[in-house]
């Protein structure tokens, strides 16, 4: 039970806070026509935290770590890459149904979008690598192996969780002003993140 509890814990306690993935899942849940056409970027961004997980446990993180370099690409690409999203979800701004329905992804674009987010977000890969990957070396033999699956479970429930709340919010938020103000809170956020690479990188 203690690797089942541990891996729970933490993986609620990294995806928890609101980021640029979160949004990105809660808002397709929230824009298109029905549920089932948010599932490509839901089981998009769950496979991807399903490989960062399993690349951490297997000792990625001791790699990338073991290279200043390495460090700084990230960071610097997280700067720019976290700049960015934070504009644009500064811009995506739904007033009514019909700019609602007019900001739906197709089912490619939310691939590609699930994964960049996922992939390119220096700040989550960092969390992944460094906290799970360090916790996971307590764990041996099939130990390890439940701790990495309770992560991995976490990631596919959190992510099925966040769009049909999503769906939800979008069925009550007619009028797209609550999406708008979300939308602007985690454009702050992400810019805050995008700072806090900017510090370490050009700074420390």
């Amino acid at each position: 039970m203690e690797p089942l509890l541990h891996g729970m814990i933490l993986a609620f306690g990294l995806i928890f806070p609101l980021g640029v993935q979160n949004v990105f899942i809660f808002n397709q849940g929230a824009t298109q026509k029905k549920l089932t056409n948010a599932l490509p970027a839901v089981i998009t961004a769950g496979i991807c935290d399903t490989v960062l997980i399993y690349l951490a446990v297997a000792g990625v993180s001791i790699i990338v770590f073991s290279f200043e370099w390495l460090r700084n690409l990230l960071f610097l690409i997280g700067f720019f890459f976290l700049a960015y999203m934070g504009w644009l979800m500064w811009k995506s701004t739904p007033e009514s149904s019909n700019q609602k329905q007019a900001n739906q992804f197709s089912a490619r674009r939310q691939v590609t979008f699930a994964a960049s987010v996922s992939l390119l977000n220096p700040h989550a890969i960092m969390d992944t690598i460094g906290v799970i990957g360090t916790s996971s070396l307590v764990y041996t033999g099939y130990e390890k192996w439940i701790f990495t699956g309770s992560c991995i479970g976490v990631s596919w429930f959190w992510f099925s969780a966040l769009a049909i709340t999503g769906r939800k919010i979008g069925q009550i938020d007619k009028s797209g002003q609550l999406l708008r103000k979300m939308n602007q809170v985690s454009s702050i956020i992400i810019w805050g993140m995008a700072f806090y690479l900017g510090y370490h990188l050009f700074l420390d």
